[in-house]
């Protein structure tokens, strides 16, 4: 009996051990993680609408205002939205022209199985989306029709699924807050032009 508590306590010293290391190392690393996502991300908003500064805008839906560099006027829209795929979380970069349409995507994180779901991070199939409203963000296997859907990647049809679902539930949801964003502040320029 004595020989079992004995070896009980040596494990728990080493798990005790183990955890601190991990937790030292998680308090060392985390900094430099989180600055090197953040580098990576606004690389990647640069890639989908180019000459532009960026505005974040945080709320119930966070999003970035694509202003141009030269102008300042509004070139579109950027957001990442995420959905789960086969074998996890599915992170996806949208970027949107003033219109609502899809200027184009970047699959930015995936664990998705190799040689099938990885395949959205391909052109081939992050080009289907460029030009579509969220009207058109359904997979063909769900009723879609082509031109105006976004083909199925063979063997993938769950990522497909998880990408394109997820672009077109933030795309409408993004509107909706851009368009009712746009309307207060008209009607606040309206009352302002009233009591002049």
């Amino acid at each position: 009996m004595k020989i079992y508590l004995q070896l009980g306590l040596i494990l728990l010293g080493f798990c005790i051990v183990a955890t601190a290391l991990l937790a030292y190392v998680n308090t060392i690393t985390k900094p430099q993680i989180d600055s090197i996502q953040l580098k990576e991300a606004e690389q990647t908003r640069k890639e989908l609408i180019p000459d532009s500064n960026f505005e974040e805008i945080n709320g119930e839906f966070s999003y970035f205002i694509a202003k141009d560099s030269k102008t300042n006027e509004v070139n579109g829209y950027v957001f990442t939205t995420e959905k789960n795929g086969y074998n996890g979380a599915v992170k996806t970069m949208v970027a949107v022209d003033n219109d609502f349409r899809i200027i184009a995507i970047k699959v930015i994180q995936q664990t998705e199985t190799p040689g099938l779901g990885t395949n959205s991070t391909q052109p081939k199939f992050s080009e289907q989306f460029k030009g579509k409203t969220s009207e058109q963000l359904i997979v063909d296997k769900d009723g879609g029709v082509p031109p105006n859907c976004i083909k199925a990647i063979t063997g993938a049809t769950i990522t497909t699924r998880a990408v394109t679902n997820s672009v077109k539930e933030s795309l409408q949801l993004l509107k909706t807050l851009v368009q009712a964003k746009s309307e207060t502040s008209n009607e606040i320029h309206a009352k302002e032009e009233v009591n002049k």
